[in-house]
């Protein structure tokens, strides 16, 4: 299994720690600042300033600070940016684009969501206005305002997979990041429909999977979209349709939270921290173990943790 090695200063240690809260564990191995764990990869920082990435997407997630790390040399650095950088068209952020990302993945209650919406260049100042930019740095209640303009603005699509379908295909042998690419790749030629006869210049998708492994996870799809198909991470500071996906998709994940915890009779927290273990138990006890089925990612550590207590 892929493992990754990094020396980082503290401060971008703490930002780790604080990036990284939803998904972190209660107990830390010795000398460690912070676990953290997600169905993909598993973070331990230590005192030392090492930081040691595992998983099956451990390497990629690594990438993500490569560059802030205290002890790689310039070449190594260089090196790394090269691997992992996207090459993108140098006007892309005022190219007419359909952008795509999802949320939810880390989340144990409620689905995901994947949106992919199509922001021409003469909309740009527009979505400017409406405050459009990465879901991450929003309020929820700035995240609804904006998405109800969105969704009357631009053409979209967006895909909601429930728990029950998400635990079926996880059972049946699918990773996260082959049911993640699907979606994707589904809700993209959903756009391309609504749009039809107009082509976009191009379609940017926020990079959760190396190109090469994304098409592999599409091989036995019926319609696969490759005709001017750019990946990167942070892709929603790069063009507003990316950054207009990440709210409508989290919008509808706020929604759907609203509705689970109207089912289970109480708020259901966001997140896959100790609070959602405690609720997990909550709802064990109240509803028995066959309807977590109903709210929750199963194979998610906070099951058994949930059985436990």
């Amino acid at each position: 299994m892929p493992n990754a090695v990094l020396s980082l200063p503290n401060d971008v240690i703490n930002d780790m720690k604080k990036h990284y809260s939803h998904i972190l564990k209660n107990t830390t191995p010795p000398g460690a600042v912070f676990a953290a764990k997600s169905s993909a990869y598993s973070i331990t920082a230590y005192k030392s300033g090492k930081v040691l990435f595992q998983g099956k997407e451990g390497e990629k997630e690594s990438a993500k600070w490569a560059d802030k790390s205290s002890t790689s040399s310039p070449r190594q650095k260089e090196s790394t940016a090269a691997k992992t950088k996207a090459v993108l068209p140098p006007s892309i952020s005022t190219m007419s684009i359909i952008g795509s990302d999802e949320v939810g993945t880390g989340d144990y209650f409620g689905p995901i969501t994947v949106a992919a919406c199509y922001v021409r260049k003469d909309q740009i100042a527009l979505l400017q206005e409406y405050g459009v930019k990465d879901s991450k740095h929003l309020k929820d209640p700035a995240i609804i305002e904006i998405a109800k303009k969105l969704i009357q603005t631009i053409p979209y699509s967006l895909l909601t997979l429930p728990n029950e379908k998400y635990n079926e295909r996880q059972s049946s042998g699918w990773t996260q990041g082959k049911i993640k690419a699907v979606l994707h790749n589904q809700a993209i030629l959903h756009v391309i429909s609504k749009i039809t006869p107009e082509k976009p210049e191009g379609i940017l998708i926020d990079q959760f999977a190396e190109k090469d492994v994304y098409y592999r996870h599409l091989k036995n799809q019926p319609d696969i979209m490759r005709e001017n198909v750019y990946f990167s991470t942070k892709a929603e500071g790069i063009h507003l349709a990316v950054a207009a996906a990440s709210i409508i998709a989290r919008y509808a994940f706020l929604r759907a939270m609203d509705d689970l915890s109207a089912d289970a009779g109480f708020t259901l927290p966001k997140g896959a921290g100790a609070k959602v273990d405690i609720m997990a138990a909550k709802l064990i006890k109240q509803k028995g173990l066959h309807e977590l089925n109903h709210f929750a990612k199963l194979h998610f550590a906070n099951t058994q943790k949930a059985q436990r207590l």
